[in-house]
């Protein structure tokens, strides 16, 4: 048994407090919990993952929890870690592992445990084995998933028999655990033309503000290059790109001009009131999520990727998130934000609002990494 270490306590701790369907301690007594989210956020909730509003109130604690045993379990189980996942019929985490040895340290974190062939570290070499390959169309991109232990591949339904289609995934079988799903249609980009609505403006494309740092603010990379002037909502000069990549990445910096101010605030757009930014803590996949853009404006759905390699016609990029959000042109590079947690900005997807679909989006702690940038926060 290891020893407990500060971690690993406060993530057990939290567990304890928080999850579905758990029992309450000295109920005749208690104090009603504080509520997690507001009116207009349980609404989305309700409307796009049929939560009622003391579900989706009891599913956001629980998720913040997860995300603190996640980070414990993944320093616990060390190299037979396997990955993890939350489970919103239990509110808890679910953590693979290939070495039964660990699942009572890891258990004791709060986390169910499940026993597996492959390791995180082995599914992500192959998965890096798949991005050094070049991807026909049909193929709509790649991730690890950890509750199938295996990297998932992803393809055009339609595209499914074609010899391209045929001879990526023969070639992508020999470099380890593989599985082939089907969707139906290919991953675009929403970028879109000059429209009305609350947005910013490069060339005659009309995007999205992601999160606010200090300085500026992050989108995605396929909005402009580097040295490309911003207009915003009014088409006075807001900014420019001080740094952009895409393909391979979609993420973008803008700097902005004096006149223009940032704040630690992600619009709710009427459906929820804007949403304040207190920080970067990744989700884990399973848990709920929101996107706010300047088409499509609010709308909620589950994480359901990792690190997947995205396929668009432009170029594969890599290290995505993968969602079920909804999305449409011009709601590219905005925020996608768990309770009050920046996670990343829109890239693209598939489908629409109306009907459904899946939007990918580009993890922020990643962005603000690469440009060496400080999230504001409130």
């Amino acid at each position: 048994m290891k020893h407990t270490n500060p971690l690993r306590a406060a993530a057990a701790a939290l567990l304890l407090t928080v999850g579905l369907g758990g029992a309450h301690v000295g109920a005749a007594h208690a104090t009603p919990a504080k509520p997690t989210a507001s009116a207009g956020l349980l609404e989305a909730m309700d409307r796009d993952l049929g939560l009622t509003p003391q579900q989706a109130q009891e599913r956001l604690r629980a998720e913040k929890a997860a995300s603190a045993v996640e980070r414990a379990a993944r320093q616990t189980a060390g190299g037979a870690y396997g990955g993890s996942w939350f489970e919103p019929a239990t509110g808890r985490l679910v953590v693979a592992l290939t070495d039964r040895a660990e699942e009572a340290d890891v258990r004791a974190l709060g986390a169910d445990t499940r026993i597996v062939r492959h390791s995180a570290t082995a599914l992500d070499r192959t998965k890096s084995r798949l991005d050094s390959l070049s991807a026909p169309a049909g193929v709509a991109g790649w991730h690890v998933d950890p509750e199938a232990n295996s990297v998932v591949v992803t393809v055009v339904r339609a595209e499914r028999k074609t010899p391209a289609v045929r001879a990526f995934i023969e070639k992508a079988r020999g470099n380890g655990p593989l599985t082939v799903v089907e969707t139906a249609a290919a991953p675009r980009t929403y970028a879109a033309g000059t429209v009305g609505g609350d947005p910013y403006y490069t060339g005659n494309v009309r995007c999205s503000i992601g999160f606010s740092v200090h300085g500026g603010f992050v989108t995605a990379g396929h909005c402009g290059r580097a040295g490309a002037a911003v207009r915003g909502w009014d088409g006075s000069a807001m900014g420019t790109f001080q740094g952009s990549s895409f393909p391979g990445d979609d993420h973008a910096y803008v700097s902005i001009h004096s006149g223009w101010w940032t704040v630690p605030v992600v619009l709710g757009w009427g459906v929820t009131p804007d949403r304040l930014v207190r920080g970067s803590a990744e989700a884990p996949i399973g848990a709920s999520i929101c996107r706010s853009g300047s088409t499509t404006r609010w709308h909620c759905g589950t994480v359901l990727a990792k690190n997947e390699t995205v396929n668009y016609s432009q170029g594969a990029v890599h290290q995505m998130t993968k969602t079920s959000v909804c999305a449409e042109g011009g709601d590219s590079g905005g925020a996608f934000i768990n309770g009050d947690q920046a996670q990343g900005v829109t890239s693209g997807g598939w489908g629409n609002c109306s009907s459904g679909g899946e939007t990918w989006f580009q993890p922020v702690n990643e962005i603000l990494g690469r440009y060496g940038l400080t999230l504001h926060t409130a």
